[in-house]
């Protein structure tokens, strides 16, 4: 069979296709946000009451990695497991409520914890205690998703296990 001109073109279509339907979560991801904390013992409370450590992301605006990390990771894990996750900036004076009450600026709340780098993500559980190791900077995409499901399950156990505990 020769090529012509029509099957270049129906060939050509089909690779335009393919590359649209790749590119179209990616579009959607970009847009793809977590919310801002608001008070961090109440999404402490949401995210307890389900069993769940509450997520917290370090993002800093403009931050390309931040925006694969949230998009391509943690808001779709946030969606398919019903996860409390929020985030703070870096930069930000927007106000938040940390977990005893108190409203800090988020750059003052985030500098209080010590962390340097965004992305960073930090999991809480009973009384603000951080209860998985942290997850700083860009992982390697090839294992970024695995290491945020290790830490989860790391966070999951300590908070079903302090469960029993008082306090």
């Amino acid at each position: 069979m020769t090529d012509t001109p029509l099957t270049r073109r129906v060939a050509l279509g089909r690779v335009l296709g393919t590359c649209a339907a790749c590119l179209a979560p990616v579009a959607w991801g970009a847009q793809a946000t977590l919310p801002y904390a608001g008070s961090l013992a109440d999404e402490l409370a949401l995210a307890l009451r389900a069993g769940n450590p509450l997520v917290v992301m370090v993002s800093l605006d403009g931050c390309a990695v931040c925006t694969v990390a949230k998009s391509h990771y943690l808001v779709p894990l946030r969606a398919e497991q019903s996860l409390v996750m929020v985030q703070l900036d870096m930069r930000s004076e927007r106000r938040v409520r940390d977990f005893k009450g108190v409203e800090l600026a988020h750059e003052q709340l985030i500098g209080s914890w010590g962390v340097k780098v965004a992305p960073t993500v930090l999991f809480f559980g009973r009384g603000g205690t951080e209860v998985a190791e942290r997850m700083q900077g860009g992982y390697n995409p090839d294992y970024y998703g695995a290491i945020l499901e290790d830490r989860l399950r790391a966070a999951r156990v300590a908070v079903t296990t302090a469960k029993d505990k008082p306090g």
